[in-house]
């Protein structure tokens, strides 16, 4: 790729990550319910996420290679939340948040460990989408999933095939 194509590649990935969870946040906070979302494929990509960017803080790569990461996990945070808060089970969005502190900890005790965990970072992401489309086949209802966030994901992720 030329180099200023790259640049352009690297910077509408930064903007489309920036607000690539708003289309599903406004659909559930408009729906007031998180009905056709699971919660299952949520934590999966958040542990998938999680587990990247700390994999990229340990071993101290440049931010510019992982910027988009932690706002990625603030939005997939706050629509967690929603999701617990809108099926009454708030208190096991806290529980989650203190596993996944935990993890957090925990993947940078041993060098194996992290490296084990990023090997496996793949699969997780994948795992969450397929997890996902099951939820929504059995439910026979896309209800508040939101077909933007899932576009601007495959955009993020074929802009990150051609810049890494």
């Amino acid at each position: 790729m030329a180099p200023g194509l790259l640049d352009l590649v690297h910077l509408t990935t930064w903007a489309v990550c920036a607000v690539i969870k708003l289309p599903q946040l406004v659909a559930v906070l408009r729906a007031g319910s998180a009905w056709g979302l699971s919660v299952t494929s949520l934590l999966l990509e958040l542990a998938g996420l999680l587990v990247f960017l700390r994999y990229q803080i340990y071993y101290g790569y440049p931010l510019e290679t992982y910027l988009e990461y932690p706002i990625v996990i603030a939005q997939d945070a706050i629509l967690l939340y929603c999701i617990m808060h809108f099926s009454g089970k708030v208190k096991r969005a806290f529980f989650y948040a203190v596993i996944f502190w935990g993890c957090w900890y925990m993947l940078t005790l041993q060098k194996w460990i992290i490296d084990l965990a990023m090997n496996l970072c793949t699969f997780v992401s994948a795992a969450s989408k397929l997890v996902q489309l099951q939820h929504l086949w059995e439910t026979k209802d896309s209800g508040q999933a939101s077909a933007l966030t899932w576009g601007l994901s495959v955009y993020t992720s074929a802009s990150k095939l051609q810049t890494t």
